[in-house]
């Protein structure tokens, strides 16, 4: 097992670049054993880069990285899972789940015959790497059933049959089925891409208490803001513009403050040094003006020659100016980063009963999902819906849009009702279409303003031309709020609208929800979201929907 701060995994002076385009270089990392690191940074930055770099999957074009011990095991998890063809789930849970044991065999060998001949502070080392190979050893020999299970249950996997053909699962299950297969491997080092990804909100508590108590290192790329808060001891930031990595201690939210503190105090710096340029410059004019005046009017020597003084003190003061502006003592103009700029057009007025659900039930062969539902949404009301996987949220969304019937009941929009929807997969979006045509279906726009509207959502140039089957997940993400900005609606019914997005743009998009005077209703696993947006709760649980005031009332009552 691993020692508390010991050294895992080193990295130095890191760079890479794909072409010309350099994601980012003079990176220096150390992950100790118990270290919990979160990597932000907007999306195209360079973290899955890093971690692929680290995990050996990628070479660097400058700088090294070095395990330490060298038979520290290092677990990498992909954005997207990958198995073989033909694959069962047992043979991603099973036959992969541990170290070899002929291996860890051998080590102990190695070690036993080096304790022979070591003395002194080598043979204490020696002595430790032995008891630590023992160990893993007698792990790697037997996996203890109940820890399978464990993992499956708190994955939401538990259900699965073992000899079923993984390419039948679920992208969710098989990210979820990913997760599993490398928890078990018991890594020493974890190197975490968005694993929140297709976790219920269980699921998210169950890894982070995972995490908690894991003992050796773990670096995790997140854009979720509670899970980073509640797992990470520091954040490693990715800046674009600086292509460099940059540490800050404590989590997520201690980030951002210190952060929001910096900024300020490089924006109050910045304005104090263009405050006194002014003033110096004022002084160096009139100094000037002075100098020619008295030069102008009068030929005597006396008078001349303070015009020369006034005329040094005048040279003096741009010196001075000369070197506030050089390298060492300049401070730059606080950068502006391109961010995502969101705002919901007029919202039309509803009746004061925008959604009423009158026993509504729902099932698929044979399994019902919920029934006996009545629910009533109010204007302006900001519900969330939340459940398990598989619970059958996104069905009660395609219920409401009428894109399916219900197996009893009836859904009723109030008077006025104008929805928008934004599916969770982005389906409502063509394939085939580009930006740039899919805003001018979604509304009259010319050329013009349709390019300086995809502008505000981060598509600039050429980008607005790419077919939008071509799209990163994140880039669909940002196409479907922008149409959904486009529609006019007063009800916001949004599946997962988070997902896909990085921190900042999660955050402008919460603040253009601030400014929406319209319902909303909203399918999230996001956590930060739910607590900034809902002011209410439905829980799909035990066959029904439940109302609840927010997530410390639902948890309370499970």
């Amino acid at each position: 097992m691993c020692r508390e701060g010991v050294s895992l995994l080193q990295a130095f002076d890191l760079a890479k670049r794909y072409g010309d385009v350099l994601l980012f270089e003079g990176v220096q990392l150390i992950l100790n054993a118990g270290d919990r690191v979160g990597l932000v940074g907007p999306n195209g930055c360079g973290k899955t880069t890093l971690l692929r770099v680290l995990s050996g999957r990628e070479s660097a074009d400058a700088g090294s990285v070095r395990r330490a011990p060298p038979h520290a095991r290092v677990g990498y998890l992909p954005q997207v899972t990958t198995f073989g063809p033909g694959d069962r789930v047992r043979d991603a849970l099973v036959e992969r789940h541990a170290p070899n044991p002929d291996a860890l065999a051998a080590r102990v060998e190695e070690l036993a015959a080096q304790m022979a001949s070591a003395e002194g502070a080598e043979l204490q080392r020696v002595q430790h790497a032995y008891a630590e190979a023992l160990e893993a050893l007698a792990q790697a020999e037997e996996l203890p059933e109940h820890q399978m299970e464990q993992v499956l249950a708190g994955l939401d996997l538990g259900h699965l049959d073992s000899d079923a053909p993984i390419d039948r699962l679920s992208g969710g299950e098989q990210t979820r089925l990913g997760l599993a297969r490398l928890l078990l491997q018991r890594p020493d080092v974890l190197l975490l891409d968005e694993p929140t990804n297709h976790l219920d909100i269980d699921g998210l508590e169950w890894l982070e208490r995972y995490l908690q108590a894991h003992r050796g290192a773990a670096l995790v790329v997140s854009h979720d803001r509670t899970f980073l808060d509640r797992t990470v001891t520091r954040i490693l930031e990715m800046s674009p513009e600086t292509r460099a990595v940059r540490e800050y201690a404590g989590d997520y939210t201690a980030y951002t403050e210190q952060k929001a503190r910096e900024q300020a105090a490089h924006e109050q710096a910045y304005r104090e040094q263009q405050e006194r340029i002014a003033q110096l410059e004022s002084a160096v004019r009139g100094l000037e003006g002075q100098a020619r005046s008295i030069e102008s009017e009068t030929i005597h020597y006396h008078y001349r020659k303070i015009a020369k003084k006034v005329a040094r003190q005048a040279v003096v003061r741009r010196k001075r100016i000369e070197r506030m502006l050089s390298d060492e003592e300049r401070v730059e103009k606080p950068r502006q980063s391109w961010k995502m700029k969101l705002e919901f057009v007029e919202t039309p007025p509803s009746g004061q009963e925008v959604l009423r659900l009158d026993g509504i039930a729902k099932g698929y062969g044979g399994r019902t999902l919920f029934a006996g539902v009545n629910l009533l949404l109010r204007r302006g009301e900001r519900v969330a819906l939340v459940g398990p996987n598989g619970c059958g949220k996104t069905t009660l969304l395609r219920l409401i849009t009428g894109e399916e019937a219900p197996s009893a009941g009836s859904v009723t929009l109030g008077a006025g009702v104008r929805w928008g929807y934004l599916a969770q997969g982005h389906d409502t979006l063509d394939p085939r279409l580009t930006p740039y045509e899919t805003v001018r279906r979604a509304a009259p726009l010319d050329e013009t303003d349709a390019r300086r509207f995809l502008h505000l959502f981060l598509f600039a140039g050429d980008e607005v031309f790419l077919p939008v089957g071509n799209l990163s997940s994140g880039e669909r993400a940002r196409l479907a709020l922008a149409t959904l900005v486009l529609q006019g609606c007063n009800l916001l019914i949004l599946d997962e609208p988070t997902n896909h997005l990085d921190i900042p743009s999660r955050e402008r998009f919460e603040e253009a929800l601030d400014g929406f005077e319209g319902t909303v209703l909203a399918v999230s696993h996001d956590r930060a979201f739910i607590a900034s947006q809902a002011d209410g709760l439905w829980a799909v649980e035990d066959g029904n929907i439940r109302t609840y005031l927010d997530l410390e009332e639902w948890r309370g009552e499970r």
